[in-house]
């Protein structure tokens, strides 16, 4: 019950992440900001919805238990790559979205966690991806999902790569 309301608590947060991208792609398009990649975004969106269902269906179908030595680790990656993200997203501000909008001109982000790592919410995203479906010991949903991340972010860091100038 109590992983339930958690996944749910992950859900509520992803439809706020959603709002706030779609304050942000609005500032950034009336900034004269372009959208690349267009085609991996639907692909991104339904993974991130469907690990939740996948996280609920395989605990509540296959009966898994929650294992404290792992559960508890895991619960704390959740929250550690939480705080991460949305770190990057107070660094980027306004700027910040799943989509790939480039606003012409813009500097690159090179502080906050940016100093560190190219791609920090990607990581934090890899961490979560994982680590939640484990709190609960969905050892399916976290291998299958995480290889889908891994696929679908090759993907998305190859085209946010090319069109930020770093290919």
């Amino acid at each position: 019950m109590y992983y339930f309301c958690f996944v749910g608590a992950v859900g509520v947060e992803r439809i706020v992440e959603l709002v706030v991208a779609r304050r942000n792609a609005a500032w950034s398009i009336g900034q004269g900001g372009k959208e690349f990649g267009q085609g991996h975004y639907p692909v991104m969106v339904g993974m991130h919805t469907l690990i939740l269902i996948a996280c609920v269906t395989e605990v509540g179908a296959l009966h898994r238990p929650f294992i404290p030595w792992l559960g508890w680790p895991m619960v704390a990656i959740v929250l550690l790559s939480t705080i991460v993200r949305w770190r990057c997203v107070t660094v980027l501000g306004k700027r910040w979205n799943p989509r790939l909008i480039v606003i012409p001109g813009a500097a690159l982000v090179t502080g906050g966690p940016y100093r560190w790592l190219r791609h920090p919410n990607y990581a934090a995203v890899a961490a979560e991806v994982a680590a939640l479906p484990l709190v609960h010991t969905a050892w399916l949903t976290a291998i299958a999902f995480s290889i889908a991340n891994a696929l679908v972010l090759t993907v998305r860091i190859r085209a946010e790569n090319a069109v930020l100038g770093y290919a």
